[in-house]
């Protein structure tokens, strides 16, 4: 038998019916459960049948029986009880209100979370609503904002055919006046392709040769004669050509817009008619991370605008290009006789010229051939004073080196050994004068062999320009087509 005070305990294997006296402290158990223990499956072992031993091993007080200690003085040492002789043992007890507080605070708490539960469902059920209908409207709007969008594509979609087909007729209209002024061109292109091939030829001239003299300021005058209006008829053909490349970029534009709104009406329009039931869609996550946008609607409809005011631009250029070159046909070249005779005379004059620079040049290179001679032989003899200084300085390098090998204090700085040091110190700044001396005769000679190059050069580029002058282009300049064939009658 157990003593009374002492904790209760018993064994697993014979375990007893909770006493009805004996209860646990439940602010104990609430206490430990908050704070000690967090939230696990219980396991096995204390899903067994009640073990008394196993709880009052938790909650077990060590009660003292103050009562018991006096009534039981008359009785003998072995059925008295024992004396607890730290009553404050007594303070652990719980009372009455403390177990009806403990039960209240359970109750409040208990409450409190089924309030807390139940305000959250609440909440839960009314978000759910809440983002279902901003959901709905959200799509409506976007679905409606597609519509809108699909409907400005398709505006601009319609202008920019409109204005294609019209540039289109434009360009085919400039190529057909384009055409024209083509053949009328090839009627005069006699005279100008003898002017012409002169500059190519004079083109071929080499180096400072390549001068813009007196005979091609007058060659570029005898184009500019000859085409009193046939040079025009050139500039406006090139004129066609640049506003036809114009009016094909713009083109090109207004294609490229036009394949792009094409597009983007698929995309959009397929985009508008999706449902949330529709095929095809799918999770694309971090899609809406991803801003590969380059425009606003702003600058998407000024880009369009722009395209197309571009080709309305190209167009009205276009067609004030072919009333000039409508005007342009009529013009003739009845003063290219004067301009060509003026260009004769100054050939004549630039041949001269060149000849006599061609003589100069010559007596100049021989003057530089011979100044060559000279200074060769002068590098030759500072080479071999060069040479010359070499055994002087082994001879005083070497004595130095045997100084050296004195023994103990015969290592003595004499003025044998200063002057060894100067006769070294003499002859490497006399060997470095005469290599200075050699370097600096080394780089005239270069100079006159860069000179001697340069004349040759030039000579051989005057050669060059009095052949194409006097050969290539005179000789092309003795005929010249006559009136009749000029205004393009034959």
């Amino acid at each position: 038998m157990e003593l009374v005070g002492s904790p209760l305990t018993a064994t697993c294997a014979h375990p007893r019916s909770t006493p009805a006296k004996f209860l646990p402290a439940i602010s104990t158990m609430a206490s430990s459960y908050k704070n000690r223990f967090p939230y696990y499956p219980l396991p096995q072992s204390f899903s067994l049948p009640w073990m008394p031993s196993a709880y009052y091993k938790t909650a077990a007080i060590n009660p003292t029986l103050a009562p018991f200690s006096k009534s039981s003085q008359g009785l003998t040492p072995s059925k008295t009880l024992p004396l607890i002789s730290n009553r404050t043992t007594l303070l652990t007890r719980y009372t009455p209100d403390d177990w009806y507080r403990s039960n209240l605070t359970n109750y409040k708490e208990s409450e409190t979370s089924r309030h807390n539960a139940e305000r959250l469902r609440v909440d839960a059920s009314r978000m759910i609503l809440d983002k279902y209908q901003q959901t709905k409207r959200t799509q409506v709007q976007s679905t409606k904002n597609l519509g809108e969008r699909v409907n400005d594509i398709e505006f601009w979609k319609m202008e920019l055919c409109h204005e294609l087909d019209e540039m289109t007729g434009e360009t085919n209209a400039l190529t057909d006046m384009k055409k024209r002024l083509e053949r009328a061109l090839a009627e005069t292109e006699a005279p100008l392709q003898v002017t012409q091939e002169c500059l190519l030829h004079r083109e071929k001239r080499m180096g400072i040769d390549l001068v813009h003299d007196d005979v091609e300021k007058q060659l570029f005058t005898e184009v500019d004669v000859i085409r009193s209006c046939q040079e025009r008829m050139q500039q406006y053909l090139d004129k066609a050509k640049a506003q036809l490349t114009s009016n094909r970029a713009a083109q090109h534009e207004l294609e490229i817009d036009l394949v792009n709104k094409q597009a983007a009406h698929r995309i959009d329009d397929k985009c508008h008619h999706l449902r949330n039931t529709s095929d095809g869609i799918s999770y694309y996550r971090g899609v809406e991370r991803i801003d590969a946008t380059i425009s606003v609607p702003e600058s998407w409809a000024k880009f369009t605008d722009n395209n197309i005011l571009c080709s309305q631009s190209e167009r009205v250029a276009s067609a004030k290009l072919r009333d000039n070159i409508e005007n342009l046909l009529m013009v003739t070249a009845n003063e290219m006789w004067c301009q060509f005779n003026s260009v004769n005379v100054a050939f004549t004059n630039r041949i001269a010229e060149t000849a006599d620079t061609k003589s100069k040049i010559q007596t100049h290179l021989a003057k530089t051939l011979q100044e060559i001679f000279q200074i060769e032989m002068n590098i030759e003899t500072i080479r071999k004073a060069i040479r010359d200084k070499g055994p002087p300085l082994k001879v005083a390098q070497t004595r130095l080196d045997e100084r050296t090998r004195r023994p103990n204090m015969e290592l003595c700085q004499d003025t044998a050994q200063l002057r060894l040091v100067n006769e070294v110190h003499e002859i490497d700044e006399t060997i470095q004068s005469l290599q200075q001396r050699l370097r600096d005769a080394e780089d005239m000679l270069q100079m006159l062999v860069r000179a001697k190059s340069a004349l040759e050069h030039d000579l051989a580029v005057k050669a060059n320009s009095l052949f194409i002058d006097q050969e290539k282009c005179m000789g092309m300049r003795k005929t010249f087509p006559s009136t009749v064939r000029l205004v393009g009658y034959v």
